[in-house]
């Protein structure tokens, strides 16, 4: 059980990233929203080394969503070569650093390439030691919690649980990524102040950091200073901070006191 009295920690465990602001990005310099998106993934390969550096356990990046399908087509598809292409194109760097690719989402629904370049990469990459690195794709999550629920009224209608049965244990070990860490840290560029239907199931607890800035311009400074601004930050889950646990503490003795 998470203690609500626990002292800040100096790092989160998980850090969830909404890469938000190629588009504007590249319009506000009179380019394609290609070449943010291009640019975009540089910074990609900037905040996977830093947080690998700094011994982030796992890092979970909101790649392409489900909602995104309502893009132009030629948008959508230029975003899936360039996933198959940083896919193949950091392997390598990940086998070398010990970095553990996964992914959450609707892969069914993905170009078959990427679906093979995908399923490829997280096989060389099985064996690391070092960071989980997991890519959100074709991901929303509302979908990830229906396809939970659809699992658990299939094992309900064979006689496996009845309604009792369904808990927050049992929903939460059929989501796409039932060993992932409790979502501490979310970051989110490009200037809105919004989850976008990103982990909402495991985000009940996370701490939020916003900035201006748009993806391709966020670089390792800027993600040092989110995760300094969580180790400032006393998480209480829902509990009262210590202070007021002594004031409170103080008026129950006074009231013991009382005739």
């Amino acid at each position: 059980m998470i203690s609500p009295l626990a002292a800040p920690p100096a790092l989160p465990r998980h850090v969830g990233v909404i890469m938000d602001g190629n588009g504007r990005w590249a319009q506000r310099r009179g380019r394609s929203r290609m070449t943010g998106h291009r640019m975009g993934a540089a910074a990609v390969r900037r905040v996977v080394r830093e947080a690998a550096t700094l011994g982030i356990e796992q890092l979970t990046l909101f790649a392409f969503s489900t909602e995104n399908w309502g893009r132009p087509r030629m948008e959508v598809s230029f975003l899936m070569r360039l996933i198959r292409r940083f896919l193949r194109g950091e392997c390598g760097e990940l086998r070398r650093n010990g970095i553990r690719l996964r992914a959450i989402g609707r892969f069914d629904e993905l170009p078959g390439e990427v679906r093979s370049e995908l399923e490829r990469t997280i096989s060389l990459t099985r064996g690391g030691g070092g960071m989980t690195l997991c890519l959100a794709l074709n991901y929303g999550g509302r979908a990830e919690l229906t396809d939970a629920c659809r699992e658990l009224v299939r094992e309900a209608a064979a006689g496996g649980i009845g309604a009792d049965g369904i808990t927050e244990e049992r929903l939460a070990a059929r989501l796409y990524q039932p060993e992932m860490p409790a979502l501490d840290l979310i970051i989110r560029t490009g200037g809105e102040m919004r989850l976008s239907n990103f982990l909402l199931w495991q985000a009940a607890y996370s701490e939020l950091w916003f900035t201006q800035l748009p993806w391709p311009d966020f670089a390792e400074e800027d993600f040092r200073r989110a995760v300094a601004d969580f180790g400032s930050r006393m998480r209480r889950f829902g509990g009262a901070p210590p202070a007021a646990l002594e004031v409170i503490r103080a008026g129950e003795i006074q009231s013991e006191e009382e005739p």
